[in-house]
């Protein structure tokens, strides 16, 4: 059996947040993404909307806005600060809301899912657009910079970034390539590549640079829904990693990042992961 046959891409749970006042949009929502597929967390009011955001890496938010009540209205201006989460309106769609879908396209919700139209496409809708999604077809391939050739090199990078800055440990990523921790480690930084930790580390970094372009975000905040021990383990990290501070990570493109890595500081001392 080859590696090619054993290998398998990890199905990582996005996190879905509902606002929802309505018994209706909540059936929805709970229909759309069982628990084997989704982390589904409801919300009854815009101050716990924004609570969960610093609580764990979002990558959807439904905000019920059928009732029209002003608290809803301040659960979707949320969207404003935070641009890396797919903001969708749940609407009832009668002629009455064409003023609340030209309000949610002005604050740049991706969709709105009309009640009793949508119901049996909205896990279609959402979550193709979903941070972790989106983060992993991004990087499907990665970057020729660096040299990730081999099959083993390639089907490691995609389980990593399928995981879009979590936390992931070796042996998860050896699991899905139907191999050894050990095996894995060794065959996978041939020829003076960059090891499989620096490349850890890089994609976390990367997927913390996107976070940090949220408003409503400040380091400690990223450091926390990305799984870091700390903020100062997350500086540490983009110190050693990137060589630079995490302050800085918000206006460093993906590209930018990849050149800095290059330079040099593709290689680790061996540790446990």
């Amino acid at each position: 059996m080859t590696v090619r046959d054993r290998a398998s891409l990890p199905r990582v749970p996005q996190t879905i947040v509902v606002y929802a006042t309505r018994e209706r949009a909540r059936a929805l929502a709970r229909d759309a993404f069982p628990r084997r597929r989704c982390r589904t967390v409801f919300v009854r009011d815009a101050a716990e909307l924004g609570r969960t955001f610093c609580a764990g890496l979002v990558d959807a938010a439904l905000i019920d806005l059928g009732g029209g009540s002003e608290d809803a209205w301040r659960a979707a201006a949320i969207a404003r600060d935070f641009p890396t989460v797919a903001f969708f309106g749940v609407l009832p769609i009668r002629p009455a809301d064409s003023s609340a879908v030209a309000r949610c396209a002005s604050l740049e919700f991706v969709d709105v899912i009309a009640e009793g139209v949508d119901d049996v496409a909205v896990r279609e809708l959402v979550l193709p657009h979903g941070f972790t999604a989106r983060f992993a077809a991004a990087l499907k391939e990665p970057p020729p910079a660096l040299a990730l050739e081999s099959l083993v090199q390639r089907r490691t990078w995609q389980c990593v970034v399928a995981y879009a800055g979590r936390t992931i440990r070796t042996e998860e990523i050896a699991t899905c390539q139907g191999v050894t921790r050990e095996h894995l480690s060794r065959t996978f930084s041939t020829s003076g590549g960059p090891n499989l930790k620096r490349i850890i580390d890089l994609v976390r970094l990367i997927a913390a640079a996107e976070l940090s372009k949220n408003p409503g975000y400040d380091v400690g905040d990223v450091a926390r829904v990305l799984g870091f021990a700390s903020s100062s383990h997350l500086s540490s990290t983009a110190q050693r990693v990137v060589g630079t501070r995490p302050a800085s990570l918000a206006r460093l493109r993906t590209v930018d990042l990849l050149e800095r890595f290059t330079h040099g500081r593709g290689r680790s001392r061996a540790s446990a992961l």
